[in-house]
């Protein structure tokens, strides 16, 4: 009986990590993170052990072409023809949604990040309070990030009000929403916003809201644009004879706009505006790996090392979604049942690069939180580098720098 238990029990199953990566297209910057963790790690994930049990595991990569449609084509091709038993996905405001949504229709578990769980919801026809059964995702509320900001506000002397350079789609609606956009946080807070009206990307101009920004005297201004049109709003606004004393921006400023566009005047433009950002993850983090220990600063040394290109803030949050899909394998009660892997992924309370993730405690079902500081990007000679500059509501990561009003 022995000899039989031990061969069970050492005996090797196949399971499959499938994930959903923007190989190519206009996301494509943001896929290297993900790319980038998945070959590091890939020594450490070619077996895995739940309990006494051992498996063999493979990750395959599909392109979403940064496009929803390939997105959820790559999810079907993965668990059809690759027999994955869990989807891993980041980045996009459109494609992250397809891939869970895919994913919920197939009746496979998806773990996802890199976007507010309010958007993730509202996204997704839902709405908070509601329960995926598949589908699970980390990140921060818009909530977070309001308080993040205001919190870089409130380091400007006085009380402007500040002017709010919004989008015509999902991302401005939200951050609108009179009951989970930035209103209720930042009015508790004493802030008065000016919507300096909706825009479509990307942007032939901004006459009307740099027109609006000098009607409501606003000096500061937040905004979730892309790189290009925050530029242009910021040069047209100068070229008028107004310059914002503070720019906070979520979305793709999370990025140095060096790595999401190859324009040298966007670049200086956005150089000399200094933008403020929320900051999830960075080299002065104090976490460690839950695979094997590696800390913020060893990953992102080991990824501008290998790839000649600076860090991003998605490189913590790529590694994170693989320890969190490892964990959740290793710790089903069956690792190849598609529904105890959901119910491991429901239960998980782990430790990792990026921080605690606690499903437990979730603002709302199938929700993880991650905690936010506030950043800026200083110009030098390197090209542009975050500095901390908040850190109330993280209070463990340490600040490196001050912030510094235009």
């Amino acid at each position: 009986m022995r000899e039989q238990a031990v061969r069970v029990n050492t005996a090797s199953a196949q399971l499959t990590i499938g994930v959903v990566a923007p190989l190519t297209g206009r996301l494509a910057p943001l896929g290297k993170p993900l790319t980038y963790v998945l070959k590091a790690l890939a020594p450490q994930l070619r077996h895995l052990r739940n309990g006494s049990r051992r498996y063999d595991l493979s990750i395959v990569v599909r392109d979403s072409r940064s496009e929803p449609a390939a997105a959820r084509q790559a999810v079907h091709d993965l668990v059809t023809a690759d027999q994955a038993h869990i989807v891993l996905t980041m980045a996009g405001t459109q494609v992250l949604p397809a891939v869970a949504d895919a994913c919920e229709e197939l009746r496979v578990p998806c773990l996802s990040t890199t976007f507010p769980w309010q958007a993730y919801v509202h996204s997704r026809g839902a709405t908070p309070g509601h329960s995926f059964r598949w589908t699970y995702h980390f990140a921060w509320g818009l909530d977070d990030i309001a308080t993040a900001f205001a919190r870089m506000w409130e380091q400007i002397e006085g009380a402007p009000t500040v002017g709010c350079l919004w989008n015509d789609d999902l991302q401005g609606s939200l951050l609108r929403h009179q009951e989970y956009g930035f209103a209720p946080v930042t009015s508790a807070r004493g802030h008065a916003l000016a919507d300096l009206g909706p825009y479509r990307e990307p942007a032939n101009d901004f006459q009307t809201q740099v027109a609006r920004m000098r009607e409501h005297d606003a000096d500061i201004v937040t905004s979730a644009a892309t790189a290009a049109d925050l530029a242009l709003f910021h040069r047209e606004a100068r070229q008028a004879g107004l310059r914002p004393r503070l720019i906070t921006c979520s979305r793709w400023l999370t990025y140095p706009h060096t790595h999401t566009t190859t324009a040298p005047h966007i670049h200086a433009e956005l150089a000399d505006a200094r933008v403020a950002t929320l900051v999830y993850w960075s080299p002065n983090h104090p976490y460690r790996s839950s695979l094997d220990g590696t800390t913020c600063a060893d990953l992102a040394h080991g990824y501008q090392r290998d790839t000649g290109e600076t860090w991003l803030q998605p490189l913590g949050l790529a590694h994170a979604l693989v320890e969190t899909a490892h964990h959740a394998l290793s710790t089903a009660d069956d690792p190849t049942d598609h529904a105890a892997i959901a119910d491991a992924l429901a239960g998980t309370i782990l430790s990792t690069i990026a921080g605690t993730l606690d499903w437990k405690r979730g603002p709302t079902p199938n929700i993880a939180l991650l905690r936010l500081a506030g950043g800026q990007w200083h110009p030098g000679p390197k090209g542009p580098s975050l500095a901390i500059v908040t850190n109330h509501d993280a209070p463990d990561i340490p600040i490196t720098g001050t912030l510094r009003p235009t």
